[in-house]
């Protein structure tokens, strides 16, 4: 992790975007509504979406749904379009930089009772909005709370 906020830092000073992809865990109740999965952060444990940096060698899409199942222990289907952005600060050792982050929404099938973080982080669902409450970041809280799934196309069109 040092050497990713070296480079990170580095890339700041320079005046380069730095750039995160998250992803938003979702299933449909039992009422058909949508609830979204929150994980704390390690340090703060603060509510946040998973999230990381870019993979060398993989699309964001795919770097979001690697980053939820370590983060939150969710695997399921990352939709190809990303559902928004949002920035925050990202605290360092020395100070805090501006990360913009990519959000996929990812339609969970299965929730796993051990993943790779599961000693560091805890997990919630919660309605969108309620989520949305939770979040200390405001696009990230608005995009939440605005959450909608994009529509399935018709059978057969028009």
């Amino acid at each position: 992790m040092a050497t990713t906020n070296k480079k990170v830092v580095r890339k700041a000073k320079r005046g380069e975007r730095i750039r995160q992809v998250a992803a938003i865990p979702f299933r449909l109740g039992a009422d058909g509504d949508i609830e979204v999965m929150l994980v704390t952060s390690r340090t703060t444990r603060r509510f946040i979406v998973p999230k990381g940096w870019p993979m060398k060698g993989k699309s964001g899409r795919r770097a979001a749904t690697i980053e939820a199942q370590e983060e939150a222990g969710v695997l399921g289907k990352t939709l190809k379009e990303p559902a928004g952005t949002y920035s925050y600060w990202k605290r360092l050792e020395n100070g805090f930089i501006r990360v913009d982050v990519v959000v996929y929404l990812l339609e969970v099938t299965e929730e796993l009772a051990n993943w790779q973080e599961a000693e560091s982080r805890q997990r919630a669902w919660l309605a969108p909005e309620d989520a949305a409450l939770l979040i200390d970041e405001p696009d990230l809280s608005t995009l939440l709370r605005d959450l909608k799934l994009p529509q399935a196309e018709p059978a057969g069109g028009l």
